[in-house]
């Protein structure tokens, strides 16, 4: 008897050994499959669209705001590297920075070009490597198979400068032009503009009429030199704010004050019309061409849609104390 109860005994604790490994085994973690077997795939990544953006130089406040708002964008859209190609001024090394956007095989380009005729060959070859190309702010002209061009209408800007002449000097007046960069579209355009409006009323005289190139210091030396030898003058035209902002130094230290009135709406220049010592400055909307620049290159990389225009120009207009709260950067200058 006493056998039979061990023998009972054993038979129990054996029972509950294996049914104590069951439990365990059913805890533990799936074995890897084996060789052979299917496994899950991970997810693929979002693809990363690299677009570069080339301006004439990023020493001039305009670009570098426009560089700023094309990044916030980008971060909007997503999946978008923005490589910054800083032309230095200089149209050879603008055209060596597109010369890398081909080489590099970048997605897609938004290009200002320093010059027309400097840049508008290799933007060509850009294209036809393949590679989509958005123009901002400044035209390539004779270029086949822009994507677009984006921009302010720079003809109308000048005659709103033209505009604001008359109406401060409707009996006539001699006044200072101020060019910008020789051969840039903008310059060529607000010029064309201002002309536009100015020479049909017969009565304002342009006594000096140099470039600047568009900044600062070339705005302080011209207008230095045209007061010099034309004292008399009684408004300066300039075609953008860096020009505008040296002509303000210029003329504050020959004792001349004058009106004086810029193009591009920069914070320091709304400071400037603000405080009276700019009587305007026309508002071209870079952070909008930006934003448009980069929206529809985007869309016809990613999903292969064209703009319903090649050509997407805004409205510029001259801002002075009286529209001063339409200003698209017055949240930028100081209180």
């Amino acid at each position: 008897m006493r056998k039979s109860f061990a023998m009972r005994s054993l038979y129990i604790v054996s029972s509950l050994i294996v049914l104590l490994a069951l439990v365990l085994a059913g805890c533990a973690p799936s074995a890897a499959p084996s060789e052979g077997s299917e496994a899950a795939e991970p997810a693929a990544e979002a693809k990363v669209y690299r677009i570069a953006f080339s301006v004439p130089a990023m020493s001039f406040p305009f670009f570098v705001h426009m560089e700023k708002q094309v990044r916030d964008e980008a971060a909007k859209i997503g999946n978008i590297e923005i490589i910054t190609l800083d032309g230095q001024d200089n149209t050879t090394k603008q055209v060596a920075d597109l010369e890398g956007v081909i080489a590099l095989g970048y997605d897609g380009l938004i290009v200002s070009p320093r010059t027309n005729e400097g840049v508008a060959p290799v933007i060509q070859q850009v294209i036809d490597a393949g590679i989509p190309v958005v123009t901002i702010d400044r035209r390539a002209d004779g270029v086949n198979g822009l994507l677009a061009h984006v921009g302010a209408d720079n003809v109308l800007g000048g005659e709103a400068q033209g505009a604001a002449i008359l109406s401060l000097f409707p009996e006539g007046a001699k006044i200072i032009e101020l060019l910008g960069t020789p051969g840039a579209s903008p310059a060529i355009d607000r010029s064309a503009g201002l002309h536009n409006v100015i020479d049909p009323a017969g009565n304002i005289e342009v006594v000096c009429q140099q470039t600047g190139n568009f900044n600062r210091d070339g705005g302080l030396t011209v207008t230095e030199n045209c007061l010099a030898s034309n004292p008399d003058v009684q408004a300066i035209v300039a075609a953008n704010d860096d020009m505008a902002l040296g002509a303000i130094e210029a003329a504050k230290a020959a004792g001349v004050a004058i009106p004086i009135i810029g193009f591009d709406a920069l914070p320091e220049a709304l400071l400037a019309v603000r405080d009276g010592a700019l009587y305007g400055s026309v508002e071209q909307f870079p952070g909008g061409q930006s934003r448009t620049a980069l929206q529809t290159i985007v869309n016809f990389i990613v999903a292969g849609t064209a703009p319903a225009s090649d050509v997407v120009l805004l409205t510029p207009k001259l801002i002075t104390t009286e529209n001063f709260d339409e200003a698209e950067r017055i949240g930028e200058i100081p209180q």
